[in-house]
């Protein structure tokens, strides 16, 4: 099942409905709770999609694949060592933008780049769930684009702006329940070129090796969302740039990139 966060032409509110095909079915209610259909029905094409769900906590697996530690340490001239468990970050919700939203590319800002992600999508409360487990809460998965700005990444402490920077999280289109792992593949366009491509599966630690980890110490809520890292690099990004983040069986999220306004 596809769910999609939308507003419909002429709606005051956005509201949740049920991707088939080209038609959304719209409902009283969300992913996360009781829902019943209303009966009407929109076009996709004359609905403008949303972010699939803001979250409670905005939760990120950094250094999560292998060639993209090995290929940042030889580009940044840095010694990073294989991580030998799963840690995890956090971004803002602020930075969150829509499917074909624009991600502003500040004044400021010399090295801009993609990183095409794996969203995982909390659907239940989760506390102490062990490795056979973890996947219980669940509740679908989207796609995420990690923009980084990787001056700022590498001078300021916390990421704060090289992660956080208005815009830099696009994530969509829809929420996906059903998806197999270990049949996708992730894809990265610029401009219509093939840019990056690898085994969306083919992480150092996986989904349930991170939920069990995290949930040894903390309470996955629904509504939480782990982005899962990537893999390759990226070239620089300029102003006028179209990335697509594509990944089998979920869809593709597009976002165009323009200079900030004077």
């Amino acid at each position: 099942m596809k769910w999609i966060h939308y507003t419909a032409p002429g709606a005051a509110a956005s509201s949740y409905g049920v991707l088939e095909d080209d038609r959304v079915r719209a409902v009283n209610g969300s992913p996360f709770g009781g829902h019943d259909f209303t009966g009407a029905v929109h076009r996709l094409a004359d609905v403008r999609i949303e972010v699939p769900l803001l979250p409670r906590t905005f939760y990120a697996a950094g250094l999560n694949y292998v060639r993209h530690i090995k290929e940042y340490a030889e580009r940044s001239g840095q010694t990073l060592a294989i991580p030998e468990k799963a840690d995890i970050g956090y971004r803002a919700v602020n930075a969150l933008v829509p499917h074909e939203a624009a991600v502003v590319i500040p004044s400021n800002a010399k090295q801009v780049e993609y990183e095409g992600e794996l969203v995982v999508v909390i659907g239940q409360k989760a506390r102490h769930l062990s490795e056979a487990d973890a996947l219980s809460c669940v509740l679908g998965y989207t796609i995420g684009n990690d923009v980084s700005e990787r001056l700022w990444q590498a001078s300021d402490r916390t990421f704060w702006r090289a992660k956080n920077s208005d815009t830099f999280k696009p994530m969509g289109p829809w929420i996906e329940t059903d998806f197999d792992l270990e049949a996708a593949r992730t894809t990265v366009r610029v401009n219509g070129e093939v840019k990056t491509q690898f085994r969306t599966g083919e992480m150092l630690f996986g989904i349930a090796a991170f939920i069990s980890a995290m949930t040894r110490h903390l309470t996955l809520y629904p509504g939480d969302v782990i982005w899962m890292g990537t893999d390759g690099k990226s070239p620089h990004l300029k102003a006028g740039d179209v990335v697509e983040v594509e990944i089998s069986g979920l869809g593709c999220l597009r976002n165009p990139f323009v200079a900030e306004e004077a």
